[in-house]
């Protein structure tokens, strides 16, 4: 099959870990895949983003900012019909973002199906961090590529049904978590351990609402985690004022920071864990990190709530603790400093867990491309090459 593959991307990051190990899945079974979005996308380095684009966000008035962003539809668009009729897709497959319906547009003057996959709630995300001006506009266009999509895929329930909730035909909306590749993570060796000394350990970008400092705050308040060390791999807005924060503590010497890494390195790294953290997530994400915890094989600490037990079994695969209750996620991660032989057992499991419950990047490609090949045999093409 020939799949188009459309986006707005413009930063490297988790996003593009999605993409790219998606592209690759569908590629090694067989299927030719364009991918089509800004030229910016193709020049950033893996955690950063576009220095124009994020200068133009800096000081252009907010609806200023989103009047170009429904503007950019007219390139994206000239682009994409320029790619459909020299690679003659058998469908598009696009990413949503919040204004961009390009995708939408080609597929609909050219008798096209259209597949979308839906990470979030874009428009409810930007008004609740008060950074949607026009809103209205936003919510129409937001239903026009929903409400158009012959399929839909979300990456967990809270979030499918967000996206019901905004008008968005159920029966087309299909849930596949994210993934990662198991290959990456050879089988954990535990390294010999005490009962104290174990090695905490968050992977990611570093924004405030991840709640690492939590994390710093426990240490330096809980006598018995004195012997505990705490390494977050990445890097972001929230890193600095952690690294002064883990000063200000007391702990500087037991919290290191390794900044970026290379995806190729990630796996190196996990290894050095004991402990794997998501402290805070919100409530529709399907986050990346858990499931390359799980791959490495990592005694996992989360929160207890919808999305993250569709992956996560409390006291099987992790630890999940009430986000609600003070002080729970650390007594989760006591539990297990002083217990070599639950982290071996949680880890093991967790990592089989993935790979019985196919939460690979294959196993998703093996999906969408079954799922693809309905909607081209069910779709009237008219093929108009408008």
């Amino acid at each position: 099959m020939r799949i188009l593959y459309s986006h707005r991307i413009q930063s490297r990051d988790g996003q593009s870990v999605h993409i790219e190990s998606l592209v690759a899945a569908l590629r090694a079974l067989g299927h030719e895949v364009l991918v089509v979005g800004p030229g910016m996308y193709d020049q950033a380095a893996f955690g950063g983003e576009n220095r124009l684009a994020t200068l133009a966000r800096r000081v252009l008035p907010r609806s200023v900012g989103e009047i170009a962003e429904i503007a950019y539809n007219v390139p994206a668009y000239l682009r994409l019909r320029r790619a459909a009729a020299a690679f003659r897709p058998d469908i598009i497959y696009e990413r949503y973002n919040l204004f961009f319906v390009a995708g939408t547009l080609l597929a609909r003057s050219r008798g096209l199906p259209i597949q979308l996959e839906v990470n979030s709630p874009l428009a409810d995300e930007r008004r609740r961090t008060g950074m949607l001006r026009l809103e209205r506009i936003a919510r129409i266009l937001e239903r026009f590529v929903w409400r158009h999509a012959d399929r839909i895929y979300c990456v967990t329930g809270p979030l499918r049904d967000l996206i019901v909730a905004q008008g968005a035909p159920a029966a087309r909306i299909e849930v596949v978590q994210n993934g990662t590749d198991p290959d990456d993570f050879p089988p954990r060796i535990d390294r010999p351990t005490t009962p104290t000394g174990a090695v905490l350990g968050f992977i990611g970008f570093v924004r405030a609402w991840h709640g690492l400092d939590a994390v710093l705050r426990a240490m330096a308040e809980d006598g018995a985690g004195q012997a505990l060390r705490f390494v977050v791999v990445g890097d972001g807005p929230a890193r600095p004022e952690l690294e002064n924060l883990a000063r200000a503590l007391g702990i500087g010497d037991r919290v290191r920071f390794t900044g970026l890494a290379a995806r190729q390195e990630v796996p190196g790294l996990l290894a050095g864990f004991d402990i794997a953290l998501q402290p805070s997530v919100v409530s529709y994400a399907s986050p990346l990190k858990i499931f390359e915890y799980m791959a490495a094989g990592l005694a996992i600490v989360a929160p207890d709530q919808p999305n993250i037990r569709e992956i996560l079994v409390h006291g099987h695969t992790a630890l999940l603790f009430d986000p609600q209750v003070p002080g729970a996620m650390w007594q989760a991660v006591a539990v297990l400093a002083t217990d070599p032989a639950l982290r071996q057992r949680l880890g093991q499991t967790a990592r089989a867990d993935l790979l019985a419950r196919r939460f690979t990047w294959h196993d998703n490609a093996v999906r969408v491309a079954e799922w693809v090949a309905a909607d081209i045999a069910a779709h009237p093409r008219k093929q108009s090459g408008i």
